[in-house]
Order: C-alpha cells, then sequence, then structure tokens
C-alpha cells in the first residue's frame, strides 16, 4: 500500500511539473519503508513455511529459500528487460505510472488470499516484550549470533564503490545506460543460476566452506576490475560494453550469494515462533552494514581523490576493498 501510494503519487507529481527534490526524497522514503514491511514479511514467512514443509514432507531442508531465490531471479530478469526495453519508448512518468499501477495489482492480489492458506504454525507470543524477550532469547544462542555478526562484518567492512564505478563506466567511459541495464539482467540470471547450482548441488557441503569459497571468488572479481581500469582488457581487444555488460552484472550480485546460505542456516536454527523476529533483526543489520560500506566507501574515495574527473586513485580503492572482502575469511569460524 505504501509503495503504490508513493510511485502513484510521483508519476502524478512528474506530470504536473509540481514535484520538488524533497517531496520526491520523502515519497522514496515512504516506499522504501513498504518495501521492507514487504521484504521482512516476506522472510518470515518463508522461514516458518519452510520449515514446515520439512517437517511434513520430509524434504530437503532450505529448498523453499532456494526456490523463493529463483523466484526473485526470474523477476529481476524480467523487470530489468522490460525496463530497458521501455527506457527507449516511455517516458519516466510513464514508468513510475505503470510501475505503481503494478504494486496496486499486487496489493489486491495480496489481499485475496487468506494466511490460512499458507499452514503457518501458530503464535502462541503476542505483543512486542513476548517477540522482544524470544528474539533476545534467540541471539544469546552462539551460533545465531556469531552466523548474524559474521554476516555484518563480512558486508560492513568493504568500502562501497558502486556509486564511483557506475560514473566511472557513464561519464569517463560514456557507456550508454542500455549497458548498464543489460548488465543488471545479466546480474539476475547470475543469481538464477547460483540458486538453482545450491539447491541441487551445494546443499551438502558445509555452509563455512561454501561462503569461504564465495568470499575469495568475490575478491578475485574485484581485482579483474583493476585490470578494467587500468584498460588491460581494452588493449586486449574486449569492448568495455562486454565487461560492463558481463563481468560488472556478475560483480554486483556476488555480493548476495551469500545470502541464500546464512539464510538457510539461520532459519534451520531459530526456534519455532520467532522467525519473523529474527529475520527482521537480520534484515536490519543487513541495512545498517549497507550504511556502514557506503559511508566507508565515500570516506575511501575521498581519501585516494576520486572525484567528478578524477579516477586516478579509483584502481588504489578497488585494490583495498578486496582485501577488505577477503578479511572475513580468517574469522569463517564464526
Amino acid at each position: 500500500f505504501l509503495q503504490a501510494i508513493s510511485w502513484l503519487s510521483i508519476a502524478f507529481l512528474s506530470q504536473s511539473g509540481s514535484s520538488s527534490i524533497v517531496i520526491i526524497s520523502l515519497l522514496l522514503l515512504l516506499s522504501n519503508l513498504g518495501a521492507s514491511i514487504v521484504e521482512v514479511a516476506n522472510d518470515a514467512i518463508v522461514a516458518e513455511s519452510g520449515k514446515q514443509v520439512s517437517q511434513d514432507k520430509k524434504s530437503r531442508s532450505g529448498e523453499l529459500q532456494s526456490f523463493v531465490c529463483m523466484a526473485a531471479a526470474v523477476g529481476g530478469i524480467l523487470g530489468n528487460l522490460l525496463g530497458g526495453m521501455a527506457l527507449n519508448q516511455l517516458s519516466p512518468k510513464t514508468m513510475f505510472l505503470i510501475f505503481g499501477l503494478l504494486v496496486t495489482f499486487q496489493l489486491i492480489a495480496t489481499l485475496t488470499i487468506h494466511e490460512n492458506s499458507l499452514n503457518l504454525p501458530h503464535n502462541m507470543s503476542t505483543g512486542i516484550h513476548s517477540q522482544l524477550s524470544s528474539l533476545i532469547a534467540a541471539l544469546r544462542r552462539p551460533d545465531i549470533a556469531y552466523t548474524i555478526i559474521w554476516l555484518f562484518m563480512s558486508l560492513a567492512i568493504v568500502p562501497l564503490l558502486t556509486g564511483s564505478m557506475f560514473f566511472y563506466q557513464t561519464e569517463y567511459l560514456n557507456l550508454d545506460s542500455s549497458v548498464i541495464g543489460i548488465s543488471k539482467v545479466v546480474g539476475q540470471v547470475a543469481l538464477l543460476v547460483w540458486s538453482v547450482i545450491y539447491d541441487s548441488k551445494l546443499k551438502a557441503v558445509s555452509i563455512r566452506k561454501v561462503v569461504k569459497h564465495l568470499q575469495f571468488m568475490t575478491a578475485v572479481c574485484i581485482l579483474s576490475d583493476v585490470l578494467f581500469v587500468k584498460r588491460f582488457y581494452w588493449r586486449l581487444g574486449l569492448p568495455d560494453s562486454i565487461y560492463v555488460s558481463v563481468f560488472s552484472g556478475i560483480l554486483e550480485v556476488l555480493f548476495q550469494f551469500k545470502l541464500l546460505p546464512l539464510c538457510v542456516l539461520l532459519a534451520q536454527l531459530c526456534p519455532p515462533g520467532c522467525e519473523g523476529s529474527l529475520m527482521a533483526f537480520v534484515m536490519s543489520a543487513i541495512a545498517l552494514a549497507m550504511i556502514v560500506s557506503g559511508f566507508l566507501g565515500v570516506v575511501l574515495a575521498s581519501w585516494i581523490g576520486i572525484g567528478a574527473d578524477e579516477f586516478g586513485g579509483l584502481p588504489l580503492g578497488i585494490l583495498v576493498q578486496a582485501a577488505c572482502t577477503l578479511a572475513p575469511v580468517y574469522w569463517s569460524s564464526w
């Protein structure tokens, strides 16, 4: 409901020409608030339903989480493809209006589904105090607490240079926006492939081993960006548009790969009836980690002298980013 109100308002304000940066920022804040509530509720339902399905049908643990991740990736692929094609055909206000109508349709469809049909376990605790007590009890378990701390630190200590790379690609290399759109599609395809591989091949592998390999893989891909910025691939004859479309798209979602096995683990460890509170806490921790990561990215960009027309220090910043990505491997025992 909050997202529908926000995006329809943005569409009509854009059409009337009476919008301002402050009003649009407030509407985007309201939209993100709605999206966050939906995401937390969705993760809680998946965790609770997944545990029920595993108990009732003796299916593999974490199977539902994998399927949900696949569905989200397919939606991301379709959304980015349609959005990329619409950029050349429709005005921004028309796209805002279409998105607002899509969210409105989703709201109506959601209201027609009764929660009893989801067969969720009955939660006996009521009220904020009871939920908070259950959450604190869950967080006192070392296996849960250490996993969340590791996830938080693995994201927070890596300076986020996404904005700097975006301006380097669009302003310095003058790449078309369609190239950036294609990279988003490639990233979602990679996320879909990863979800299928994890569900079919890696469920039996230790999550610690999977996450360690993912950290190494991410660091290697980040180091590849150093060669890209140094124009190494361009001198070999690889066009910048191809590199950005494929490798940058994959790198952007690599940080999300570890969320699937870790969320499966937390869903397994979570005490019954506390899934919603715990997943809300995890999502809040991830959001806080991304804020810290973004702040460190700004500090790093300022320190190495990245500016509107100055990208000479970008290779050094990427090297620092790769080193910080490897650091969590050393406390992967958590």
